[in-house]
């Protein structure tokens, strides 16, 4: 079953499960228990011992701790104990209040969620669990709901790092760009110019912004969604009825003299000391002798992003202590908000450990090497690849949660295509890969990306993933479209007219419905 049509049932079983039953931990089990099943050939003993081992190489890993893993789940746990504490601190009522006084509307408040993703390009994780924290008190007060916000955040982390060569990303792409070029003896282009002159093929990226900014402007919303948003304006209420009870049963304490800059420093350092640890860390394994993206490349992303959390908890926790004496917070309070700031993320913890669980199940499978392969075998007109490349590249993200394994196993495969056939082609079916990659993964419940986006923006993971996804086919459908005809014009200009001829259509196609009354209540509260 390994490698074969059946490598798809477990991921299949596990996505549909999330999306039809909402309860992401069960779902994520039932596909853990199903591809060791498969993988074993249903023999339970093999099976369940293939599970212990998945499970276990999320924390240990060839004799030692999986580092990654568990620095991240770390930087999880400080970022909701962060949140905790500037919202304590009054904080993020302050900064809410300020911004909201020059951002007067709701478009504003979207494109400053947008802008912020945007400049935030260094790596996704870091991207999707900062943002959040940022935009939500001023999407709040304009009566944005959690979900299209983490639709914004989400849309804005992989995206932008994918075409960002001074990030993460970019580093590792450039990587796997030059192995392809050598194997090729592609000798007239380095692979960073490569990563460059691919920037503007990536016809996804582009469109999934372009979406954000039609949706933000028009203010208008569809699919389940528009449930979202129009309850979000009616009451108030900016995540589902269920969580705001959750939450209301462990309210802490709120000081009545906070200040912007109990938000604004926290998160400062957390992005600054973030960015110096991983300058630091890459710097280190270069001797001091690479450039800036052989140090970005290097990089340990995941211990900076450790490091950095620790950084700024030290930061909180003496603005805490200082205000305490004008807030009258005792010992207990402090411990209070240590103990519901880290018990607010264990659901995305857990979620977390299933997805690498699974993850590491599928690539037991070979559900990414069976459909590479399909791709490689088939027999498809010229003009035709590309599309099917991209289409292609966001099945197998999809099914499989990752982007980057999608990337190592596609990249390759795309070059080899491109040069039994047209080297021309080799730079738009590259590009191909990392769009459709992205897609999946954008769409993907099982991606760590995708949870960490609703784990920043708190917003129930199944919500955001259902409310996402309509816009995220919105974009893949337009970006499909430019590939269809990058592959029959030969010309990456025309590709790019065609996603912004669509991106129009869909700006003007799209009408508002009438809730001004909303608007009306919305614009009153506030100014009360």
């Amino acid at each position: 079953m390994v490698q074969t049509f059946w490598s798809l049932i477990p991921p299949l079983l596990a996505i549909g499960m999330v999306l039809l039953t909402r309860r992401v931990l069960l779902s994520l089990g039932v596909g853990i228990v199903a591809s060791a099943l498969f993988v074993k050939s249903f023999h339970l003993t093999d099976s369940f011992s293939l599970i212990w081992s998945a499970f276990r190489s999320v924390f240990w890993e060839e004799g030692s701790v999986n580092t990654w893993n568990v620095f991240i789940l770390l930087f999880v746990l400080m970022l909701g104990i962060l949140t905790a504490f500037v919202g304590m601190m009054g904080g993020t009522q302050a900064f809410g209040e300020w911004m909201v006084k020059r951002v007067k509307t709701r478009a504003g408040a979207h494109l400053m969620t947008m802008f912020l993703g945007v400049i935030v390009f260094i790596d996704d994780y870091f991207n999707s669990l900062t943002v959040g924290q940022i935009a939500k008190p001023v999407t709040d007060k304009h009566r944005i709901s959690r979900a299209k916000l983490a639709y914004i955040v989400d849309s804005t982390s992989a995206p932008v790092c994918v075409v960002a060569p001074i990030s993460s990303w970019g580093a590792y792409i450039i990587g796997l760009i030059g192995f392809v070029l050598t194997t090729h003896a592609v000798t007239d282009i380095t692979a960073f110019m490569a990563f460059i002159y691919m920037i503007p093929m990536n016809f996804y990226v582009w469109a999934a912004l372009g979406v954000v900014l039609v949706i933000s402007l028009r203010q208008v919303d569809f699919g389940s969604m528009k449930v979202h948003e129009e309850q979000a304006l009616r009451t108030g209420e900016v995540k589902r009825a269920v969580d705001q009870q959750t939450k209301s049963k462990h309210m802490l304490p709120t000081s009545s003299f906070g200040r912007i800059s109990d938000l604004i420093v926290p998160i400062a350092v957390l992005f600054i000391a973030t960015i110096g640890f991983i300058y630091w860390t890459g710097y280190t394994e270069v001797d001091g002798n690479g450039t800036l993206m052989d140090i970005f490349g290097e990089a340990d992303v995941a211990k900076s992003l450790l490091f950095g959390g620790i950084t700024s908890l030290v930061v909180t926790f003496i603005l805490f202590f200082k205000q305490s004496k004008q807030s009258h917070f005792k010992m207990r309070e402090f411990f209070s908000g240590v103990k519901e700031g880290a018990k607010s993320m264990i659901p995305a913890f857990l979620i977390l450990i299933f997805a690498w669980t699974i993850a590491d199940l599928i690539g037991e499978l070979g559900t990414g090497e069976y459909l590479a392969a399909v791709v490689k075998q088939s027999n498809i007109s010229f003009s035709l690849i590309p599309f099917v490349i991209f289409i292609i590249a966001g099945f197998i993200a999809f099914s499989t949660g990752t982007s980057w394994g999608s990337f190592a196993l596609l990249l390759p495969i795309a070059g080899s295509i491109a040069a039994a056939t047209d080297i021309s082609l080799l730079l738009p079916l590259l590009s191909a890969v990392l769009a459709g990659a992205v897609f999946g993964d954008h769409c993907s419940p099982i991606s760590d990306t995708t949870i960490l986006s609703s784990t920043g923006t708190e917003c129930d993971h199944i919500d955001h993933v259902t409310t996402q996804l309509p816009y995220a086919l919105v974009s893949a459908g337009i970006a499909g479209l430019g590939y269809l005809a990058l592959g029959l014009t030969s010309s990456v200009l025309t590709g790019l007219i065609v996603v912004l001829v669509s991106l129009i259509i869909l700006f003007f196609s799209l009408r508002k419905k009438n809730n001004s009354h909303f608007e009306q209540e919305k614009e009153d509260t506030i100014a009360n």
